[in-house]
């Protein structure tokens, strides 16, 4: 039986946790179905690793930004760099980049100051912002409307996993929701009725491993062939088969990060 095409539009192939085991990480989603990733560059000195990986793998794309939680600890990006990296050809998003006030609320000055940045190099290239949010819903609402208020420019909340508030917020400026292994999670019900509620149209799926692993792996290492457990939670909320859920779900994924769509043939 074919698996489903499904896309991890948000991993780490780079860290650690995966060192030396890469040809077989890869191997193993495209045979759980998963065909393509974005693997995720969170700090700039590591962007000529994450390239090199994404050079290196049929169906691997890549972003980069400073991490809202590392937005203190080294150099703000400028629009211009950004704006050179996002030539590369498997260059497909600007972040992640975004606020995070429950570990870094000392820093949150900084962090908006960062994000700004991040949304105005999605404005100047037409990439996908890629958003981290975690306890920080009405700032991170204002500075998205701002900006998009001053500039449209496309969006996904990537892992996301914050109030149904800023969901919406979100969802009524055209962006994405990412739903991740927490989706799978026994005491997420919650987070499954945003998900729930929200059109089919805006929803994407990812992993953000090697962290999150979905159940029945959750506590263990995840990897992107995982990516298929929370399709299948997925697929439940909306009343769809596996296959009929991920189709829609890479069909976004595709209207979103245009650079690494699939092409089909008039």
């Amino acid at each position: 039986m074919t698996p489903p095409d499904i896309v991890d539009s948000h991993c780490h192939l780079d860290f650690p946790d995966f060192e030396g085991e890469l040809p077989r990480i890869i191997d193993s989603a495209r045979a759980a179905g998963v065909t393509r990733m974005v693997t995720i560059c969170t700090r700039l000195d590591a962007e000529p690793k994450v390239r090199a990986i994404a050079e290196a793998y049929e169906g691997v794309f890549y972003a980069a930004g400073i991490h809202p939680m590392r937005a203190a600890e080294e150099p703000l990006v400028t629009v211009d760099r950004l704006v050179a990296l996002a030539q590369h050809p498997k260059f497909v998003g600007i972040g992640e980049t975004g606020l995070d006030y429950h570990y870094t609320a000392d820093s949150a000055a900084i962090q908006q100051q960062s994000l700004r940045i991040h949304i105005e190099a999605a404005q100047e290239t037409g990439l996908p912002l890629i958003i981290h949010a975690r306890a920080a819903d009405d700032d991170m609402a204002a500075i998205l409307t701002e900006g998009f208020r001053r500039k449209p420019y496309s969006c996904v909340m990537h892992c996301f996993s914050s109030s149904a508030e800023l969901g919406r917020a979100a969802l009524d400026l055209g962006f994405y929701l990412s739903m991740s292994g927490i989706a799978t999670f026994p005491k997420s019900q919650e987070l499954r009725d945003i998900f729930a509620s929200a059109p089919l149209d805006r929803i994407l799926l990812e992993t953000d491993s090697p962290y999150l692993a979905p159940v029945p792996y959750r506590g263990k290492r995840n990897e992107p062939a995982y990516t298929a457990f929370t399709a299948k939670t997925g697929a439940g909320l909306f009343g769809l088969s596996v296959e009929n859920f991920a189709a829609a779900t890479s069909a976004n994924f595709d209207r979103l990060f245009t650079k690494a769509a699939v092409k089909v043939a008039a």
